[in-house]
């Protein structure tokens, strides 16, 4: 729940790193004071930790962008599919035909709203209602492709299919999110860069204790808001989509 509001996660993690860094400079005024002679090896694995955290933190990014990207082209793909089966649906019976881009368009308003809704229940009733749509024109379709199996309907046919498996295709890339297990690592090596960096410092000034974690909160904020498909600020405009909804209506 924590990934699904990025601002909130900034927050957590802010407090958390500044605490972390409050932490290692305590622990070394109170409990473990470093020796001369060990400063330079604290200083080596401070800076090795955070070359690691970067990494991971790059790593991490470029996993959210390509979902989110993947996201992006599925919504293309799906607007592709509504707009080519409603055309082809002037290969079916008149009144056939005349149904089946009816519900077309009732379709791709749904579709607009599972892109566009943030209310968890109001979702489950979108879902619902696609699922119902989807069943009535793929069983439109089936009917007249076993009344008359041609290559015009198996043409129709297949636009159908193509129709309903892109709305599959964009469900999983929703779902595709960075695992949890991926934020836990980047969450603890964060954790000990903060603690590191608090107890190597020799000053406690505010720089040195805010601007890491501050930095560090910033990335794991930008991450999560890419990654978060309802709840970011950074989200998918189905664009495609909407421009399809104003030419059929």
């Amino acid at each position: 729940m924590l990934l699904d509001y990025p601002l909130f996660l900034f927050v957590v993690c802010l407090v958390g790193l500044w605490l972390a860094v409050r932490f290692g400079g305590w622990l070394r005024k109170k409990i473990w004071p470093v020796p001369e002679e060990s400063e330079e090896d604290l200083n080596l694995l401070t800076g090795a930790s955070l070359t690691l955290l970067a990494l991971i933190i790059g790593f991490s990014f470029s996993m959210a962008v390509s979902r989110y990207d993947q996201r992006k082209n599925y919504e293309e793909e799906e607007a592709n599919a509504i707009g080519t089966e409603y055309v082809r649906a002037d290969l079916l019976p008149q009144a056939d035909a005349a149904k089946v881009r009816q519900l077309l368009i009732q379709y791709l308003d749904q579709r607009l709203l599972f892109y566009t809704t943030h209310n968890m229940q109001r979702l489950a009733e979108v879902d619902t209602e696609t699922s119902r749509l989807q069943a009535e024109m793929w069983s439109i379709v089936q009917n007249d492709a076993k009344a008359a199996p041609t290559p015009t309907m198996a043409l129709v046919t297949a636009g159908m299919n193509d129709v309903l498996n892109r709305q599959g295709y964009t469900q999983a890339a929703w779902w595709n999110r960075i695992p949890v297990g991926g934020w836990s690592l980047m969450t603890l090596i964060a954790l000990c860069c903060c603690v590191l960096t608090g107890y190597g410092a020799h000053s406690r000034g505010p720089l040195v204790i805010t601007l890491l974690p501050f930095l560090i909160s910033v990335s794991f904020f930008f991450i999560a808001d890419i990654d978060s498909p309802r709840r970011g600020v950074i989200r998918v405009v189905p664009q495609n989509l909407i421009s399809l909804s104003q030419s059929l209506h």
